[in-house]
């Protein structure tokens, strides 16, 4: 087993404090060994995408995918699928989600509505919730809009997400779900929301909290006020808490605030999410050092990380023209900055 010390020398600057927790991170890290099979190190869903959002549960899923997960899945409207499809190969895409038919539609002699406009969300929320069986992880928001049909289907999936003791991911749009009825994620120790600082604040107000003291002590605020969601406000540094445990992620990102940053991160969360699994399967010798109430937060930390070192390599490469999908690119290796290999002998031990 490495000692903690070996987790990282590509980033000299980093913490103390921070080294110490990507240390930590790191042993929650499947090795890649020969007795592992498809599926094992993580199965991720992605739900959103419709006609005018395609990009950003591409990059969810792609960042998921990048990282190491096993296998990513899209869960879109069928305009977004036959778009994603175009977008990579590797991706099994669904289309499932509906949006809402055009106000005032009514049927003449020369138009007939398609039979999927009249479906409410419970039925179309019935197609969907039977996948869940095979994913170990749910992230919903990545271009989800703001369509009421399509944020009906996400809360009933969301329910279903939690009666199952499924991590779910909630980032953009799927927000206002929270908004709307915290009660739907209150509580639940395995939902994580990644608002940005108009989004952060927002809840603050649906919630009622008082925002006092430094970021820190308002993250802190808000994720008790949900009894426990792990909250991860991002910003120039990234603060997450669930109300007990609160990290500060000090990593140095890029300059470019461009749209769709946010996607690799929810991705990149899931994928250590379905490694927590995992751990906690105990498919590999872990040496049991990590408890389970932790582990969750380790996996946000791990996933803002490895995005904040994303931005940080494109910025580099690209300057003021950094892209969404240059943070795609840069996925493996900021994974490998940070962490270093994480692989197996002949005799199975990590390395």
């Amino acid at each position: 087993m490495p000692s903690d010390s070996s987790a990282s020398t590509a980033l000299p600057n980093m913490s103390p404090a921070t080294k110490d927790i990507i240390a930590r991170v790191r042993q929650m890290i499947p090795p890649m060994l020969e007795k592992f099979h498809k599926g094992q190190l993580g199965r991720v869903g992605v739900i959103g995408g419709s006609e005018d959002y395609t990009g950003a549960p591409y990059f969810s899923a792609m960042a998921s995918a990048r990282l190491g997960c096993d296998m990513s899945h899209v869960i879109c409207t069928p305009a977004a699928a036959a778009v994603i499809k175009t977008y990579s190969p590797n991706l099994m895409v669904h289309p499932l989600m509906r949006t809402s038919p055009p106000p005032n539609t009514t049927p003449t002699p020369t138009t007939t509505i398609p039979p999927e406009a009249a479906e409410d969300a419970t039925t179309i929320a019935a197609r969907i919730t039977p996948l869940l069986a095979r994913l170990h992880v749910l992230v919903i928001g990545p271009g989800l809009g703001r369509d009421p049909l399509m944020q009906d289907t996400c809360a009933l999936v969301l329910r279903a997400a939690r009666e199952r003791g499924m991590p779910v991911v909630l980032d953009a749009d799927a927000l206002q779900i929270v908004q709307r009825d915290p009660g739907v994620v209150r509580g639940y120790g395995l939902a994580v929301l990644t608002p940005n600082v108009v989004e952060f604040g927002r809840l603050v107000g649906a919630l009622g909290v008082r925002e006092e003291g430094d970021g820190v002590g308002k993250v802190e605020a808000l994720a008790r006020a949900l009894e426990g969601v792990m909250v991860l406000e991002k910003g120039g540094r990234d603060r997450l808490s669930d109300g007990r445990v609160t990290y500060t992620v000090d990593l140095e990102g890029g300059r470019k605030r461009s749209g769709g940053q946010g996607d690799t991160l929810t991705g990149s969360i899931a994928t250590f999410l379905a490694w927590r699994k995992a751990y906690l399967d105990g498919l590999w010798e872990t040496g049991g050092r990590l408890k389970e109430e932790e582990l969750v937060a380790l996996a946000v930390f791990g996933g803002s990380a490895v995005t904040r070192e994303c931005s940080r390599l494109a910025f580099a490469k690209k300057g003021r023209s950094l892209q969404a999908s240059d943070l795609t690119d840069e996925v493996h290796t900021a994974f490998l900055n940070i962490f270093g290999e994480v692989d197996d002998d002949s005799s199975g031990a990590r390395l």
